[in-house]
């Protein structure tokens, strides 16, 4: 099992930017494809961002794309999602996810296993 902690949310305006830190301790953080959601107040959970277990491949949603990037240093056992641009519409708790049964980017909550708690991040205008 594996347990993930986030950080780095907070409030910001708009065209500002955040980094968003995801440590995981447990299992072997490296045998983790890794992604990131966000659900806003009355909103269903969406997908952001993925990554595979080396880094070497990533997907992000059409809506951030140009704006958000997401890493992973497996040697610091974190995965980052540094946001950009921020728009008052990206107001929403983020959480990062771990899935342990692939190597693919997987974008529907439920093909991740493990969640963190979550982080505000709010966007004024």
């Amino acid at each position: 099992q594996v347990q993930l902690v986030e950080s780095g949310g907070g409030l910001v305006q708009a065209g500002g930017s955040l980094r968003l830190s995801c440590a995981a301790s447990g299992r072997t953080f490296s045998s983790y494809a890794m992604g990131w959601f966000r659900q806003a107040p009355g909103k269903e959970r969406e997908f952001v961002a993925a990554i595979n277990r080396s880094g070497g491949t990533t997907l992000t949603a059409r809506f951030v794309q140009g704006r958000f990037t997401i890493s992973r240093d497996n040697a610091k056992n974190t995965v980052f999602l540094q946001m950009n641009s921020l728009k008052p519409e990206d107001t929403a708790v983020y959480y990062c996810a771990a899935d342990p049964a692939t190597n693919g980017l997987r974008t529907r909550n439920y093909e991740y296993e493990y969640w963190g708690q979550g982080t505000q991040v709010t966007v004024s205008s």
